[in-house]
């Protein structure tokens, strides 16, 4: 139980932090762009079976590979796709995060 709510407390609360402290203004879209990294839980569905509670999510399905994690820190440094970035890495750090607390 504890280990979900800080995996999902993290999915969810820390975009919504960033967003209110960063981007007062927009936060609303800043942090639905952010909650689109979500979208890259869609490779799950790539594994059999598709959830595993034990299983580390980094570095087993393709959007967690750390090519892709490599390509969504890069996604940092444009303007144009710095929420999309900051979104991805947040999920790669929830997901570490369930990783270690395995």
């Amino acid at each position: 139980m504890f280990q979900s709510l800080v995996h999902y407390g993290i999915h969810f609360g820390l975009p919504l932090i960033i967003a209110l402290l960063f981007f007062k203004k927009m936060w609303l879209k800043a942090y639905g762009i952010m909650l689109l990294g979500m979208l890259i839980d869609l490779d799950h569905l790539l594994a059999n079976p598709i959830f595993a509670s034990n299983r580390c999510s980094i570095n087993f399905h393709p959007l967690h590979s750390y090519y892709a994690i490599v390509v969504y820190i890069l996604l940092l440094i444009p303007k144009p796709t710095r929420l999309l970035g900051l979104g991805l890495v947040i999920h790669i750090i929830a997901d570490t995060v369930d990783c270690w607390m395995m």
